[in-house]
């Protein structure tokens, strides 16, 4: 045991983890840009289309299992709080534990998932094959990819942002770097693509792998087995695993509603509804920076029982969150039909993303007390009630969409994504009561 967290929360400390998450975050969609440019250097354009649904597929397994990085953040954090390097041990290896089984079960089933999703997708027969070697070479990584969930989650829980960023730019560079090698270098089509992926992957994890027990052999800590395997805490482990998973399903849905319904309204509807939503990603990939500030720092004060912290954290975090959904707000609208110039060429497109811009901008504004609260009821472990707001957001979304999309078209599809972000925002304020009681009594 160590002594619990009891350092002031200062604007310093928030943005001090807040900063190298959104920097990490920003570099996120640099691998998918180049790649495709890496790729795009060849003759052949259904290269292109295979690396696209390739890395589609994996965005969607991967995204699935985003509960590792939201389970382990929140469980570190108050291990953390607590002053438990004992249980920061057992975290971090039942994390581990679940990423491995996962990770090899990906990998046995790929036969059946990769036919399944060649099935849905149905491009021609080339972006088909170079798309199966791009995913039959990349499934390997599954295990190392999903251990890096778990290191990142944990790292964060501690509010050792720094690290867990050097270690998404190390993995990010290492991609693109190799993608280049392999590609432009060694003559390599989809199969270097994907190379590259999963010796990144596998050199990331190594990497914060050492960092991980280097920390934690400093702190004194050990491996005690019996705490690893300790029936209660594997069982809430899971349980946590269970309700984050179910709430990320639910919100993938409604993100892939959208889309669809987007799609059925044609071609230059949902060319202009992708657009937009790119401004959307961006902005929530600033605003999710605090959510991880949020996590770590309610999750440490839960840990240490500690309510001023708890008040400091939310207080500060908010502040900071709010801002910077309203410089983005400030932004997208702003800006907007310069970037939609820039993205798209054709001019109905343009004139179609122009109408809803400000919807678009609208939405991350109104996404602010969504990410906020994810943060707080994961660092509060609170994922029972993350799961059922959810659940009930959805419910709301779909409702809204039922009854405005008919009525007004793609702006009542855009109104419905916003009832759908508010919905969460005022359920999760009706459970804080409770949370309180959970972490204080």
């Amino acid at each position: 045991m160590t002594a619990p967290q009891t350092s002031k929360i200062t604007h310093r400390s928030v943005l001090a983890i807040a900063v190298p998450i959104m920097l990490s975050n920003v570099t996120e969609p640099m691998i998918g840009a180049v790649n495709a440019a890496v790729i795009g250097q060849l003759p052949e354009a259904y290269y292109i289309g295979a690396i696209t649904v390739g890395a589609l597929i994996f965005n969607f397994i991967f995204w699935g299992f985003g509960f590792l990085r939201l389970g382990t953040g929140g469980l570190s954090a108050q291990a953390a709080g607590a002053g438990d390097t004992q249980e920061l041990v057992a975290v971090l290896l039942r994390a581990l534990l679940i990423a491995g089984a996962a990770g090899v079960a990906l990998i046995v089933l790929s036969p059946a998932i990769g036919a399944f999703a060649f099935r849905l997708i149905e491009g021609s027969p080339e972006i088909e094959a170079h798309a199966a070697t791009y995913f039959y070479i990349r499934v390997l990584s599954a295990p190392f990819a999903l251990a890096n969930y778990c290191l990142l989650g944990w790292f964060v829980g501690q509010a050792r942002a720094r690290t867990a960023f050097l270690i998404q730019i190390f993995l990010n560079l290492t991609n693109m770097v190799l993608c280049i090698i392999f590609v432009m270098g060694l003559g390599m089509t989809s199969g270097g693509v994907a190379l590259g992926a999963l010796i990144a992957e596998t050199a990331a994890a190594l990497l914060g792998l050492s960092i991980a027990f280097r920390r934690l052999r400093a702190m004194g800590a050990r491996f005690d087995h019996v705490r690893v395997f300790d029936r209660a805490r594997l069982i809430r482990t899971l349980a946590i695993n269970r309700d984050i998973m179910i709430r990320t399903i639910c919100l993938v849905f409604a993100f892939a509603w959208f889309t669809a319904r987007g799609a059925k309204a044609g071609d230059v509807i949902v060319s202009a509804n992708a657009v937009l939503m790119h401004f959307f990603e961006i902005a929530a990939y600033l605003i999710d920076g605090f959510a991880f500030a949020t996590e770590a720092l309610i999750g440490q004060a839960v840990g240490a029982r500690d309510r001023s912290r708890f008040n400091d954290a939310m207080r500060l975090t908010w502040v900071w969150a709010w801002a910077t959904g309203v410089v983005a707000f400030a932004i997208v609208w702003f800006g907007g039909p310069f970037f939609i110039d820039l993205m798209a060429v054709n001019p109905d497109v343009r004139e179609v993303a122009r109408q809803y811009l400000f919807w678009a901008a609208l939405a991350p504004l109104v996404g602010v007390a969504c990410f906020q609260y994810d943060g707080i009821f994961t660092g509060a472990t609170q994922t029972a009630d993350m799961r059922n707001m959810m659940i009930v957001s959805l419910a709301i979304y779909m409702l809204a969409w039922w009854w405005l999309e008919p009525a007004y078209g793609n702006l009542g599809l855009w109104l419905a994504m916003i009832v759908f972000f508010a919905a969460r925002g005022v359920t999760f304020a009706m459970r804080m009561p409770a949370l309180r009681r959970a972490a204080f009594g």
